[in-house]
């Protein structure tokens, strides 16, 4: 082979080496295996629609794998092999329990299948990258809110998520952190509400039962947020209550006057996020090892950039996105 020959066919393994990158980064149809933590927390509802955006935008799919039963560790387990067997490009993972999904991560990982976690980490495995919020902060931020607004001085009560949640372990600490700060705040009682509304309707019935006087309610997601509030409508009550996660419950009772303030978790700016981030993973493109958006309260002077129905949003720009999270 003469030297023009050599360098012609180096120029042409240049050139398709160019063209392989460029398609990479502008593949399409990719299948991400959404994993969320159930039905009816209407905070994953809001995750799901956005990775759904995400996938619209970028041109890929997205399936979603639900438990049946709430938070459930064999069933999302069980999921998880499923989603091996089918071998989705990526998957974008809420562990139901930060712990005992560790292995699935684990399997996925040997799987080769690149995966995300969003709101909630894994003790072990490798991951892409997280995408979430810092639940201390959430709940500190928002907790400070409520004491303020109380004038640093009254009762309160925490209506706490799961027992074992890392989720309701961050928040409750985030506040009582806040609690450290207003020494003429009196916390009265801690009780789980499971996330759930009716149980938190049921446990701040009892509390409101024992106690005369309770100021302020700092609840660790807007579902048991919404309960107290109902809980106490029906005894004729006022309190002052914040809830975390920026649900749109939670926006109509801020609208309505009923709800203090919201955390907002941004479930859809995280289910976006994770999305996207899996899809270029997959796809070649750089991805940060994690992106954490600051805590904000949501209130009657900014709720409406939140009051908008769920099927008109848009995810932001990737690097829109990044911005937004000090990156």
């Amino acid at each position: 082979m003469n030297r023009n020959n050599k360098i012609t066919k180096i120029m042409f393994g240049a050139l398709v080496a160019t063209l392989s990158l460029g398609a990479m980064a502008q593949a399409g149809g990719e299948s991400i295996a959404v994993f969320t933590k159930n039905q009816t927390n209407p905070y994953f509802q809001v995750v799901r629609k956005g990775a759904d955006a995400a996938a619209r935008q970028l041109g890929a799919k997205v399936i979603h794998y639900i438990p049946t039963k709430p938070d459930s560790i064999p069933e999302q387990t069980s999921q998880i092999d499923d989603v091996i067997i089918k071998r989705p490009s990526a998957v974008v993972l809420i562990p139901v329990n930060y712990k005992a999904m560790s292995a699935g991560v684990e399997k996925l990982n040997s799987a080769k299948i690149p995966v995300v976690t969003v709101t909630d980490r894994t003790e072990a495995g490798k991951v892409v990258s997280f995408v979430g919020s810092s639940d201390h902060q959430l709940g500190q931020t928002t907790g400070r809110y409520l004491l303020k607004a109380m004038g640093g001085k009254g009762n309160v009560v925490i209506l706490e998520g799961v027992k074992g949640s890392l989720t309701s372990a961050d928040r409750v600490r985030g506040f009582m952190d806040a609690l450290k700060e207003f020494p003429n705040v009196k916390l009265l009682s801690s009780q789980p509400g499971n996330f759930l509304r009716l149980q938190a309707l049921q446990v701040t019935e009892n509390l409101l039962q024992s106690h005369s006087a309770i100021d302020g309610v700092m609840a660790a997601n807007d579902a048991m947020a919404s309960g107290a509030i109902e809980a106490l409508n029906g005894a004729n009550r006022k309190s002052l209550v914040v809830g975390i996660n920026g649900t749109q419950e939670a926006i109509d009772a801020i609208k309505a006057g009923t709800m203090l303030a919201t955390g907002d978790y941004n479930g859809f700016l995280q289910g976006c996020v994770g999305t996207m981030a899996a899809i270029r993973a997959v796809r070649g493109q750089p991805v940060p090892s994690e992106v954490v958006f600051s805590a904000t309260v949501v209130d009657q002077s900014n709720y409406k950039k939140l009051d908008i129905p769920l099927d008109t949003r848009t995810c932001p720009a990737w690097d829109e996105a990044l911005k937004s999270a000090g990156i």
